[in-house]
């Protein structure tokens, strides 16, 4: 999909604050409120916009102890892989898991509230799946940036 310039500035103000409302969009884009409103759900539509979504500070949740798995699997058959996949996407304490090229299969964010969280996910959840044949975990020290925000200017 091609997008203008006014759909791309529509998008980054998405980007900084989903709950503007259109009146603030349409002063901001110099628009009319059914231009603002039409050209939101064209982009909804077309999957651009998936999701409208709170992000919380995981340090007032209780879930600081950010842990980034790396996990290889014995082998590269597809059964193996979807089977992981399948497996490793029910887990809660898993945010993001990425199949990627190198020495390991996939890396996982996962966060917990701490050390003694993370030792019991990982003895009754993590192991229990199937076909992991070695995991090799690195603990966040401190974050310098985190971002969801995409530039499109």
């Amino acid at each position: 999909m091609e997008f203008d310039l006014i759909d791309k500035k529509l998008l980054m103000l998405l980007q900084e604050d989903s709950k503007k409302t259109t009146k603030e969009l349409s002063n901001k884009l110099n628009l009319s409120v059914t231009a603002v409103y039409e050209r939101i759900k064209k982009l909804e539509r077309e999957g651009v916009i998936r999701n409208y979504v709170a992000l919380l500070d995981r340090t007032k949740i209780n879930k600081s102890f950010v842990v980034f798995c790396h996990i290889k699997l014995i082998q590269h058959t597809k059964e193996y892989l979807n089977t992981f996949e399948h497996e490793v996407t029910q887990l809660t304490e898993v945010l993001e898991c990425f199949h990627v090229s190198g020495d390991y299969d996939y890396i996982l964010k996962i966060c917990v509230s701490g050390m003694e969280e993370y030792r019991e996910f990982m003895v009754t959840k993590l192991t229990n799946l199937k076909h992991i044949g070695s995991t090799h975990s690195s603990f966040m020290i401190s974050e310098l940036k985190n971002s969801t925000e995409y530039e499109l200017l």
